[in-house]
């Protein structure tokens, strides 16, 4: 999501709430220290809650869908205000900061779960629902408690000096945004409603074919190409549609280019030049590529060169911030030795205590050596074939932690002031290096095969979602020093935003993998990642990463990996956006060709109407369509993935139309969904119809940005009378 960092001016906020402060000037909050005005309230807390609930689902559900987690605080703060202008007593702007400070735990928790867990699935390290829990949780505690002593250096002595680019956007909507709060909450509901029926018909009920095929649509011509492995696909999602309305037009053309060159350049080529042969082995597969189809050769031999792009591009982030890192890290020491006199100290600078901090560090450390122990111990040594001693698996435990903590307190820092200054967090290249450097320390002390993945998995899962949580953090502890909120308050319930949110991740991913599982059988009796439904690019990074390290180095596609790197390499070298385009490189053109179209509508929208205001209204409605849209789509598909649980008897059975869908049962009774497309729903009728309806949904996304953009006008000029 792209936020506007503009800086613009509001009545409440004072002139100097974004200029660097002059010798003996103070910054005075809109709501002054002595005020002691509703914060904490049954209401702000209960709403925040939902508000996690609600996104914590959204969130997790996009990044394992279409590879990109959506931002949660924007559409939170809009949601804050318009059900707080409903209440019989208008809910006060400190409340509002309440609901947008717990509800934002929903976005950083998904984004570290999505970079990880799906890793344990993909390669087939068992992890149970309490463990992700765990790993999510301990996670965004160390991110809080590890920035809490920093948030005064942060936020008041370096107040005018960093951007904040992010915190900028969220604050002007709150100051500002309670004269228009009416029409953007209604957009953003509407938008909401639109998005879960949109995509619960497609795939639940399966009343039309999401999935339009060129070879389909096409007709000879399409069979004619796809001979040459030239196919392409839409699959028209509400989600994914919303995700390019939201993203804009330039990185979704970014991410489509790369998809382009894997389908229609790489995919073809390969086929071309690798048809002649008749067995074609490599990294300990045999393949017979005259027979595979565009997918299967993408999913053997492109997709690793989109890994290696992903990783090197995440490299190159973490280089390009050298001097923020540089910077960042004695930042951590200068957290340990920080103190807060409490009691000198005005209501707007109140911090947890630093005993407390302390002691919740130690015990997330401690927790996280508990559940390595656990797992060690009954865990087999592959050299032995014998179980970890109590000896062994302590071990194991303390190394596990101590990684743990200490990349976290290097590393949340960096996140901090990445976020601070640039408005970007780079996580992807951070947990990379977490993932490596704990597999090493783990090897290094004898830990190898499943025990050792789990814990670097573990690791790495608690260290991304710290460096998320800090990143935000900080956000949120600025937006608190512009308005006037109580830090301590912010700090204390983001814990329970934290607890919701892991909760609900910990519910999603097993939910998500059960409807549609990480791995599928690709037809030659292979086990691969599921990149149609479930791609989850960083986590296919870094299950390919830990998988070549501690299971099966020699039959890894190493020079594929290298190519990405290379790919990755000269897109720096050129000025394009590198993940951008490595991400539509390891997507599949199904995903990312209706996100181009979506952020196309998004352009279309925003150039249409007579006056530079309208076209302005229009186009400031994107993100209320788009967080709408993908919110109800991403709960809705959480529901249709409940749908086709077999242990619930997978009542998708009754309600589905255009596939038939069969409970089965394996040799051992284990319960199985198959299914298979009727004729009409695979065909040109089926696929037709869905073109029609994508169609129908860009209009229907065209008026609702008409008409939001004639409310919030009419508002605007009722708020400046």
């Amino acid at each position: 999501m792209e936020a506007s960092t503009s800086k613009k001016s509001s009545k409440l906020l004072p002139s100097n709430a974004y200029t660097k402060l002059g010798p003996g000037e103070v910054y005075q909050p809109v709501v002054p220290a002595e005020d002691r005005r509703a914060e904490v309230t049954t209401w702000s807390v209960v709403l925040g809650v939902i508000m996690v609930v609600i996104f914590s689902a959204a969130c997790i559900y996009m990044a394992l869908r279409a590879g990109n987690a959506i931002e949660a605080s924007i559409p939170i703060a809009i949601l804050a205000i318009f059900f707080g202008g409903l209440k019989k007593v208008k809910s006060t702007i400190l409340e509002n900061v309440m609901v947008q400070s717990i509800g934002q735990a929903a976005g950083v928790v998904a984004a570290g779960a999505a970079f990880l867990v799906p890793a344990f699935y993909l390669n087939q390290v068992p992890i149970t629902w309490w463990q992700i829990f765990l790993a999510c949780f301990i996670g965004g505690t160390l991110g809080t408690v590890l920035i809490i002593p920093l948030r005064e250096y942060f936020v008041k002595d370096l107040h005018g000096e960093l951007p904040f680019p992010e915190a900028t956007a969220i604050n002007e909507i709150l100051v500002s945004g309670e004269s228009t709060s009416r029409s953007a909450g209604k957009v953003l509901l509407i938008a909401f409603g639109l998005g879960a029926v949109y995509d619960f018909l497609v795939e639940a009920f399966h009343l039309w074919n999401p999935t339009m095929t060129s070879r389909t649509l096409f007709g000879g011509f399409g069979e004619k190409m796809s001979a040459l492995r030239l196919d392409f696909e839409v699959n028209g999602l509400a989600a994914l549609f919303g995700l390019g309305y939201i993203i804009g037009l330039r990185y979704a053309s970014i991410i489509a280019a790369g998809s382009v060159l894997a389908f229609l350049v790489l995919v073809p080529l390969i086929h071309h030049f690798g048809a002649g042969l008749e067995t074609f082995v490599y990294a300990g597969t045999a393949h017979h590529i005259a027979k595979m189809t565009s997918n299967q050769i993408f999913g053997a031999f492109v997709k690793p060169i989109g890994i290696g792009a992903i990783a090197v591009s995440g490299i190159i982030g973490i280089i390009r911030m050298g001097k923020i890192i540089l910077g960042s890290i004695s930042l951590g020491f200068k957290g340990l030795t920080g103190t807060h006199d409490a009691e000198s100290s005005p209501r707007t600078q109140l911090d947890m205590t630093p005993r407390n901090v302390l002691m919740i560090q130690i015990g997330s450390a401690v927790l996280m050596a508990i559940v390595f122990f656990i797992m060690a111990l009954g865990t087999v040594d592959g050299d032995t074939g014998l179980t970890y001693t109590a000896g062994q698996a302590s071990l194991f435990a303390v190394v596990g932690a101590l990684v743990g903590f200490a990349l976290s307190f290097l590393f949340t820092p960096v996140a901090a002031q990445a976020i601070a200054i640039v408005g970007v967090n780079p996580v992807s290249g951070m947990t990379l290096i977490t993932v490596v450097l704990t597999i090493l320390a783990l090897v290094a002390t004898g830990l190898k095969g499943t025990g050792g993945m789990f814990v670097a998995l573990i690791v790495g899962t608690a260290v991304c979602t710290a460096l998320s949580t800090s990143g935000a953090l900080i956000t949120d502890f600025k937006i608190g020093y512009w308005l006037g909120s109580t830090p301590r308050n912010q700090q204390v319930w983001k814990f329970l935003g934290i607890a919701v949110a892991s909760l609900v991740v910990a519910f999603v991913v097993p939910i998500m993998d059960s409807g549609y599982h990480f791995l599928i059988d690709d037809g030659a009796g292979n086990l691969i990642s599921n990149t149609k439904v479930l791609p989850a690019p960083q986590a296919n990074m870094i299950a390919a990463v830990s998988q070549g390290l501690l299971s099966d180095p020699a039959n890894q596609p190493w020079l594929l990996y290298g190519l990405g790197g290379i790919v990755a390499i000269v897109l720096y070298m050129a000025g394009v956006p590198m993940l951008a385009f490595a991400l539509g490189m390891y997507l599949p053109i199904s995903i990312n060709l209706p996100v181009l179209i979506g952020a196309f509508v998004a352009w279309i929208i925003g150039q249409s109407g007579k006056t530079d205001d309208i076209r302005r209204a229009r186009g400031e409605q994107g993100t209320l369509i788009a967080s709408g849209l993908m919110a109800g789509a991403a709960i809705f598909g959480i529901v249709t993935a409940i749908l086709r649980q077999p242990g619930l008897g997978a009542p998708i059975r009754f309600i589905s139309f255009g596939e038939h869908f069969v409970l089965d049962y394996s040799p051992t009774g284990e319960a199985f969904l198959n299914s298979e497309a009727r004729h009409w729903y695979e065909g040109v009728l089926g696929q037709g119809i869905s073109a029609a309806m994508y169609l129908l949904l860009a209009l229907v996304c065209f008026f609702l940005a008409k008409k939001g953009a004639e409310w919030f006008l009419k508002e605007e000029a009722e708020a400046g009378e």
